[in-house]
């Protein structure tokens, strides 16, 4: 089972927190036999790692719920709680945790069995020493490529990422319009361009202050995002001002969600915003389409920013489809 996060700060608090123990390590053993606990915290505590022991599964399972561990080794058989039942629990507790079970050479079936339902490994009695080093040194390393490689999706999504409002940034939009609108050529169908700004946010921003404003910025890209469609690509083109992209969408079709779109904005509550003129917080929207209006992504951005100035011009709160002089 995947760790899912809920936001970027979700994740990069986690990844934040496994930088800081990478240098060292953190191991928990789990035996009932105290000879064996002993020979694996001397042999690991060693080799640099910093190294937590349990003397039964109750006892692991209460130290995985208030610890973080980078690995957790389990023998199988224990009285009680079994190491399966400490498989499952860690698993249940943190989704991505690395488990490595210990067992006897009569019980390798159910080690294996083990790592079907998520264990990392398995070592067997009696131990060697050096193989065990050896085993826990691939799993870390393992775990390291698999931050790495998630950090680095994070990192990336985080460079297409508005940090205000989490829709996507100036420069993303420029990226996904010119492919959607090269696919649009491709098969022949059409895309629409909805650009669309906040009716008197100076107004709004100087009475109320700028966090006010950012907190409605933020606000109107999450609705901009739970109502339109999930192909339909929402970002921030700078400032106020928004950008939405809808593929495989023609006029007729992209002026229904734009209408929605504006009829939502103005029915929202936004704190404080009967300091503007009308008393309520709306929005403007300029619509363009391709082929029949552009031909290319600059044209069809000038396109829809013409529609948005005359939607401006023509008292706000309105919706303009464009339409050539």
């Amino acid at each position: 089972m995947e760790k899912k996060y809920t936001d970027i700060q979700d994740l990069d608090d986690t990844l934040s927190a496994e930088k800081m123990s990478e240098n060292k390590p953190k191991i928990l053993v789990v035996d009932d036999e105290e000879v064996l606990r002993n020979l694996l915290f001397d042999a690991l505590n060693d080799e640099g790692f910093e190294v937590d022991v349990a003397t039964g599964g109750f006892e692991a399972i209460s130290k995985i719920n208030t610890n973080h561990y980078d690995l957790i080794m389990t023998d199988i058989l224990m009285p009680e709680v079994n190491g399966m039942q400490v498989l499952g629990k860690a698993k249940e507790i943190d989704p991505d945790a690395d488990v490595i079970v210990m067992t006897g050479y009569a019980s390798v079936e159910t080690a294996v069995q083990s790592m079907r339902l998520g264990a990392a490994d398995y070592i067997t009695k009696p131990f060697n020493i050096d193989h065990i080093k050896i085993i826990i040194s691939r799993t870390l390393d393992r775990r390291s490529l698999k931050r790495r490689a998630e950090e680095g999706d994070f990192y990336k999504k985080l460079s297409r990422i508005d940090g205000l409002t989490e829709v996507y940034n100036h420069r993303s939009f420029h990226q996904l319009l010119e492919s959607e609108i090269n696919r649009a050529k491709r098969y022949n169908r059409a895309l629409s361009l909805m650009m669309l700004d906040i009716d008197d946010f100076k107004v709004y921003n100087d009475t109320n202050g700028h966090p006010m404003g950012d907190i409605a910025l933020k606000e109107l890209a999450w609705i901009f995002t739970k109502s339109c469609r999930e192909c339909d690509l929402v970002a921030r083109y700078g400032g106020d001002e928004f950008a939405i992209i809808l593929p495989e969408t023609d006029k007729p079709e992209a002026a229904l969600i734009g209408r929605r779109l504006r009829t939502i904005a103005k029915e929202s509550m936004f704190d404080k915003e009967e300091v503007l003129p009308g008393g309520t917080l709306t929005i403007s929207i300029g619509l363009a389409s391709f082929p029949v209006d552009a031909k290319d992504k600059n044209a069809l951005i000038e396109s829809s920013d013409k529609a948005l100035y005359e939607a401006k011009s023509e008292g706000k709160n309105k919706l303009v489809i464009y339409s050539p002089s």
